[in-house]
């Protein structure tokens, strides 16, 4: 039988063709059916692995908002307590010097900022905020701006310091930011809990921007100051959002607020030039289901995965930006998601289809094939085989055991022609990844930041060129050390941090100090797995930047919050919070400490002689004493001003209180060059014990405070203890001070007056003015016990002034009655240094009709030492309405003849302890009578005080001092008990 015979059989074509047919139609029939599943499955398994990274995604980048706003606020609160600390320490009065512009307002700018305050509020301490805020954000300005689009301070007076300065320059005159919905939300009212507030989206017209606003209330001593506020433009938010590289293909992402309200994407466009303070009412969504679960998502914000689920054709996910209360939406349509299949059904079918033809079209030449030509192609295959030929050959497959033949061998040369093409492939793959790896390691080489790859364990196997000079770590490599040594100690917690996160989510992302060779740096640190081709983890990749700057800037901040700029010490924030350990750790009955408190003696002296430079110079170099003289555990604080705290551990007993106040006070003994003077310097130390005198911050400091004080009424330069009676005193202390705002209140004062005789025909030429004060129970109080309370609590000038009406109209009443007197009113040193009082004894003048010359105020000789130029410019006021002006005490107080001559002064009272001992003291006698010789070549009146006996009334006469005043003559008087005096008044 001839192959042509058996090719031509015609049973053998009809069977070999229907057997093709129902292979063909099997296999197509079964590639459906497999092929629908296959999709089916491959559609659900696609869209539940897209929802898990729309959601994961959203949570990501909500989570870097938040954290990235976290860090703006905690900036800006840094801020706000350096603010708030500098104007707390530099609460002083300057006199104002800037020009008000055409529109009435004074505007003031710098490289750094501007300033800005209508010229009705402009004054003493406004003019202050201006020198203290422009030094104070030349400093942090630079700082803040890194984060924040603006940062401003707001004072309760309509006074602002901003940049950058075009807000400033652009605001309108007279504007009042009380109304502004920013400065509202932060003032006690609204804010009582004083705490930072984030603003809701508004339109700032100054910008032309919407801005969400960071708004801190100030408050010093208790009272509310005014604000700091810090802007950020929702156009850089919104740019900040992930593009599209970041996030899957077609995927959208949005911000929406609680309420509910679309606030857009970094594509969105936005109403402008509307008018200031508008607030954000929301966009329209690009579909209606959008806006819905927006809404939805704000009155169940529990309920998000549930609600992300019912949003049809849609996979969305929302997450919370905590804190400004909105919402980072992501979201892609199901079509899209599914529109990569399409293409793979149709080739799926093609293949099927293909598969069954190839398949059929076999079986069919296999039918057709002779057992001759079967075997001289499978002998032509072995010899060519043979021959180092191994292009594939097609054999058939029968049955039969020429057919297990060919399989066997087609099998075999099958595999050996594919480990052929594999190696082939392999060596190409090879070249190509080396070619590769060598770009790669040139760029990492390049790189300007930290490459470490170290294997699954993170045993480090490479670093690159910029980070081994960075820590000169080349032996780390070497040694395949752990990533964990090249962490600095102070760091080691993060390890374990670390290692959890690696095994749960295979990355860590966080700020790390490096520590290696005696080199270290901050580093910010990425870990992210590399795997192989079988998806299993095989090494890490470890990221890193350089940070060190930011640190430093961060320390440098933290610096300023805590520590005196001036002397180096811990400041009152830091020293009440050491305080507050300390009085914990004593509770708990671990040891006890005492709490020293002292001030320098004389330091306003000092700093009115030689300057303030020369001040703080002296500070310092006390500051450096402490240091030197205590141990590195006591705290040791500069409160303010000259006021000095120290927390001494570990004290069991007084003793050891008092040996180190004894040690600090020899300290101070030394003498402190100060230029080219030498001063010498004391101190008045209070100490109370702890916890024996109290276990409360603000009891101990108050005992300290009355310790202190105590050593200063006891002649200073010394220390002493608190005792409870010191309690009882500052107790009374309040007492009076409530009592004296009831006197006030309830006018329980009366004058007394003290008559002034010329002893050269015993009439009376005048009198003094005397307070008196008469409780409602009848019981009369001394001067001696208010006075004091009155001038330290500021009482005094309310005190005073009613003094000065009721001596005013007394005066005008002996007038009438024609009894041509003068009258003495003594001044206080708070209201001699009140810029008000030449206007108030002018409108009193004027309102109770007396003629001034007949009017005298009596001042201290201390009152008009320190600011000489402001005391002279006081009196030459007070000289020009006509009044007469005294000098009380003197000899008592600095004496100082240049000063005398230059103050526009009429007369001097000399002090009655020169007085009392006359005849019996011969030195008395002498300074009395060196007064009044002086006083006359002067042309100034003189005036005896406390004349009692008749022989002090005659060394005076004889030393040609003509007026006195004493009980010789009288004791002070009511007004109505003025009639009954046995002296003829001049009439």
């Amino acid at each position: 039988m001839t192959e042509n015979s058996v090719i031509q059989s015609k049973g053998v074509d009809s069977l070999g063709r229907k057997f093709a047919l129902v292979v063909f139609f099997s296999i197509v029939l079964a590639g459906l059916v497999v092929g629908f599943l296959a999709i089916k499955f491959q559609e659900f398994a696609l869209l539940k692995q897209q929802q898990a990274s729309i959601k994961y995604r959203s949570l990501g980048f909500a989570s870097q908002l938040s954290f990235s706003l976290l860090q703006k606020q905690q900036k800006a609160q840094v801020a706000n307590e350096i603010i708030t600390t500098t104007l707390q320490k530099s609460r002083r009065e300057v006199r104002p010097s800037l020009k008000a512009e055409a529109d009435g307002s004074i505007r003031q700018q710098d490289d750094y900022s501007a300033a800005y305050i209508a010229q009705k509020n402009y004054n003493r301490r406004t003019a202050s905020l201006y020198q203290d805020t422009a030094q104070l954000w030349q400093q942090i300005s630079s700082l803040m701006l890194q984060d924040f689009d603006s940062f401003y301070f707001i004072s309760k007076d309509n006074f602002i310091r901003s940049t950058p300065v075009n807000w400033v320059l652009q605001l309108e005159a007279g504007h009042d930011f009380s109304q502004d919905y920013f400065y509202q939300i932060a003032t006690p009212e609204l804010n009582p809990q004083r705490l930072p507030k984030w603003t809701e989206l508004y339109f700032d017209s100054m910008f032309n921007q919407w801005v969400i606003s960071l708004i801190i209330p100030v408050y010093i001593e208790d009272e509310f100051i005014g604000v700091t506020g810090t802007d950020i433009f929702l156009k850089n938010i919104l740019d900040d959002l992930p593009s599209i590289q970041n996030k899957p293909a077609y995927a959208q992402v949005f911000l929406f607020d609680r309420k509910g309200q679309i606030i857009g994407d970094r594509l969105q466009k936005f109403s402008t030039n509307l008018p200031m303070n508008t607030l954000f009412t929301g966009v329209k969504a690009a579909e209606p289901k959008l806006s819905q679960f927006a809404k939805q998502v704000a009155q169940q914000p529990k309920a998000i995965e549930k609600l992300s689920e019912e949003v049809s054709g849609e996979l969305i996910y929302a997450a919370e930006v905590a804190p400004v209360n909105w919402y980072l939406a992501m979201h892609i349509e199901k079509d899209h998601v599914l529109s990569g299949l399409a293409d793979f059904r149709l080739r799926l079918l093609s293949m099927f289809i293909v598969v069954a033809l190839l398949v059929s079209v076999l079986i069919f030449v296999t039918f057709y094939k002779v057992i001759l030509k079967r075997l001289n192609r499978l002998s032509k295959g072995v010899y060519s085989f043979s021959r180092g030929e191994i292009t594939p050959i097609e054999l058939d497959t029968k049955n039969d055991e020429i057919g297990r033949l060919n399989r066997a061998f087609m099998n075999m040369s099958g595999e050996i022609s594919g480990l052929v093409a594999g190696l082939n492939a392999k060596i190409v793959e090879k070249e190509l990844a080396e070619t590769s790896a060598r770009k790669l390691s040139k760029a990492v080489s390049f790189l300007s930041s930290g490459i470490v790859i170290t294997d699954a364990e993170l045993a480090i196997e490479y670093i690159n060129p910029f980070l081994i000079k960075l820590l000169d770590c080349q032996t780390a490599v070497e040694k395949k050390l752990n990533l964990n040594e090249l962490f600095a100690q102070e760091v080691s917690h993060l390890s374990d941090e670390i290692h959890y996160a690696l095994s749960e989510r295979q990355h860590w992302r966080g700020d790390m100090l490096l520590k290696f060779a005696g080199k270290q740096c901050w580093m910010s640190l990425a870990i992210a797995p590399i795997r192989n081709e079988t998806g299993e983890l095989s090494h890490y990749v470890c990221a890193m930047q350089d940070i060190s700057f930011i640190k430093q800037s961060q320390l440098k901040m933290e610096h300023l919050a805590y520590y005196d700029v001036l002397t180096g010490l811990a400041n009152r924030c830091y020293f009440k919070e050491q305080l507050r350990k300390a009085i914990a750790m004593s509770q708990r009955g671990y040891y006890s400490f005492a709490l020293l408190y002292f001030d320098l003696d004389e330091f306003k002296r000092i700093n009115d002689t030689l300057g303030h430079d020369a001040g703080d110079e002296l500070l310092k170099e006390i500051a450096r004493r402490l240091t030197t003289r205590l141990r590195t555990e006591d705290t040791i604080a500069r409160l303010g001003g000259d006021e000095f705290a120290v927390i001494l551990s570990a004290i069991n007993d007084r003793n050891q209180a008092s040996d180190i106040a004894r040690n600090l006070q020899k300290a101070f003994a030394q003498p402190v060059m100060l230029g080219q003077h030498e001063v010498s310097i004391s101190a008045s130390i209070g100490i109370t014990m702890a916890p024996e005198d109290a276990a409360n911050e603000e009891l101990l400091l108050k005992h300290a405070d009355l310790a202190m004080y105590e050593a200063k009424a006891r002649g200073r330069n010394t220390f002493h203890f608190f005792s409870p009676d010191l309690n009882e005193a500052a107790e009374e202390r309040l007492l009076i001070e409530n009592q004296l705002r009831e006197a006030i209140k309830d006018n329980q004062f009366m004058l007394y007056y003290q008559p002034k005789i010329d002893i050269r025909d015993n009439t009376v030429v005048g009198y003094e003015a005397l307070i008196r004060w008469l409780r409602p129970d009848n019981t009369l109080v001394p001067p001696v016990r208010f006075i004091g309370v009155a001038e330290s609590t500021g009482l005094i000038v309310q005190i005073g002034e009613w003094i000065i009406w009721e001596a005013c109209r007394f005066l005008a009443r002996q007038h009438s009655q024609g009894y041509t007197v003068s009258l003495a009113i003594n001044l206080s040193v708070r209201q001699f240094k009140d810029d008000n009082l030449p206007s108030l004894v002018a409108h009193i003048i004027q309102m109770t009709g007396v003629d001034a010359k007949y009017l005298m105020f009596e001042i201290t000789e201390s009152m008009l030492m320190g600011d000489t130029d402001a005391a002279i410019s006081q009196l030459n006021q007070l000289k020009r309405l006509g009044v007469s002006l005294s000098i009380d005490d003197f000899g008592t107080g600095y004496s100082s003849l240049s000063y005398l001559k230059r103050f526009p002064v009429d007369e001097l009272k000399i002090d009655r302890s020169f007085v009392c001992d006359i005849p019996e003291s011969r030195n008395d006698m002498n300074i009395v009578a060196a007064v009044v010789a002086m006083a006359q070549k002067m042309g100034l009146q003189v005036v005896a005080e406390g004349v009692e006996t008749a022989s002090q009334v005659e060394f005076l006469r004889n030393n040609a001092c003509h007026h006195v005043q004493g009980y010789y003559f009288s004791m002070p008087l009511a007004e109505q008990e003025l009639a009954g005096l046995n002296f003829a008044i001049k009439q």
